[in-house]
């Protein structure tokens, strides 16, 4: 019988700070479930022999045997470079891959933190085009000052840029397709400037993104919807419920208590469990 699922991060350091891949089904870097009967088994795995029964009916009917969600803890102690990802459409006829929509919850700041979302009003393909070649993108960008509980949208198109001095959980498609467009004239660790994709960026770009900030934690950190679009829908939660699919769920104030019938876990923080579509046990939608 499947049971709550707590998977081992996988630590990242980088140029700009670090990442916690916390559940992931990206080639690479798949997550393998931590203690249990079904421990060191890996996430890809386990959705080819469970199927429906671990991520839900209509989650396996879209995506078979690819998990739809990759979620990361990041750690920012410098700017990260300007990016943009692909539409679905775009990164399948480019990569054979999805495209990337991702969601950013700001987990703690310090002071005059920003993020980079979308470009200033009047940004056109040919202004864009000349800050390219004179190194000045980072002027064109709109910046956004942020709050703990903070909630973002960041659609595929969308150009972004996390800043200095920010931890953020992130919410997105399985898929690890970016163009890097600009670097804030930094050198990489060799001393010599990172690989940036203009040319495989100037048509992924949305130029008329909005900026989508979705809500603010109530300052009583009760339960709700942090925000849904057609691909995932990001929620938090203090209740006991009971859920259709399957939950990822990361402890951000107490630590996570699941039952299920007559059992119960206790989990401490920033682990996440898919969990089985079985009879009264609580499952969580994601697609």
């Amino acid at each position: 019988m499947l049971y709550p699922l707590q998977f081992a991060p996988r630590l990242k350091k980088l140029l700009w700070g670090s990442e916690s891949w916390e559940i992931s089904a990206v080639e690479s870097d798949v997550s393998v479930v931590k203690g249990g009967l079904l421990d060191s088994n890996p996430l890809d795995e386990l959705v080819e022999v469970y199927m429906g029964d671990l991520v839900g009916d209509k989650v396996y009917e879209r995506f078979g045997e690819e998990f739809p969600l990759l979620v990361k803890i990041i750690e920012a102690r410098e700017r990260l470079s300007v990016q943009v990802h692909p539409t679905d459409e775009i990164a399948a006829a480019r990569h054979g891959a999805y495209g990337k929509t991702e969601m950013w919850y700001i987990l703690s700041r310090e002071p005059g933190a920003r993020l980079f979302i979308g470009f200033r009003e009047g940004v056109t393909r040919e202004v864009y085009a000349a800050a390219v070649a004179d190194g000045s993108v980072g002027g064109l960008l709109n910046e956004v000052p942020v709050e703990p509980g903070d909630a973002f949208f960041i659609p595929a198109g969308t150009v972004h840029a996390i800043g200095e001095g920010i931890v953020l959980a992130e919410v997105q498609q399985t898929s690890d397709v970016t163009y890097r467009i600009f670097d804030w004239n930094r050198v990489g660790a060799d001393g010599k400037p990172r690989e940036l994709h203009t040319e495989w960026a100037l048509d992924a770009i949305d130029f008329a993104a909005p900026v989508r900030r979705v809500t603010r934690r109530p300052p009583d950190g009760r339960s709700g919807s942090v925000g849904r679009v057609a691909i995932f829908h990001c929620q938090r939660s203090r209740c006991r419920r009971k859920y259709r699919t399957f939950a990822c769920l990361a402890r951000l104030v107490h630590d996570i208590h699941l039952s299920r019938r007559r059992s119960s876990r206790h989990h401490p923080r920033w682990k996440s469990y898919p969990q089985s579509r079985q009879r009264r046990t609580h499952t969580r939608r994601s697609g």
